[in-house]
């Protein structure tokens, strides 16, 4: 499989902390995307995107650099505590899924969803982010409230 693109929808997009911490200046292309269904959880200073059918989740359809991609690739697996399939410690696991550009255009890219346990925990008793878009609820950087 040729490296694929990584679909971000938190801290990772552009314009958010993890994004200056990981992928600026280390990107081919950005563009605004969605997820198909999937819903997108707050959590503790990011959120966790979860497959829910019949919702979306906005987010950026990022493509890094051809050279490098192997590091951006481990630099994000470490930040999301993504450990290999299947791993019991996994906090997401990384899946590639099939994203929409803003055409509406299908591809395919990697996206980190809560691995099953937590998934299952918030379905039940998390708190649901309304319309899928974690910059529309999430305060903007310099604002008070920003991590």
């Amino acid at each position: 499989m040729s490296p694929l693109p990584f679909f971000v929808y938190g801290t990772l997009r552009p314009g958010e902390y993890n994004h200056a911490l990981f992928l600026r200046g280390r990107t081919m292309a950005e563009e605004p995307a969605r997820l198909p269904d999937a819903a997108l959880y707050d959590g503790p200073g990011y959120p966790y995107a979860v497959d829910h059918p019949g919702t979306e989740i906005v987010g950026d359809l990022v493509t890094p650099a051809a050279v490098g991609y192997g590091e951006v690739l481990a630099e994000l697996d470490r930040l999301e505590e993504y450990h290999g399939p299947d791993r019991p410690l996994n906090v997401y696991d990384r899946l590639a899924r099939t994203v929409l550009r803003a055409d509406g255009t299908p591809v395919l890219a990697w996206v980190y969803l809560a691995a099953p346990l937590l998934a299952r925990r918030l379905s039940e008793t998390g708190t649901r982010i309304p319309g899928g878009d974690w910059l529309a609820r999430h305060p903007q950087p310099g604002d008070p409230d920003s991590p």
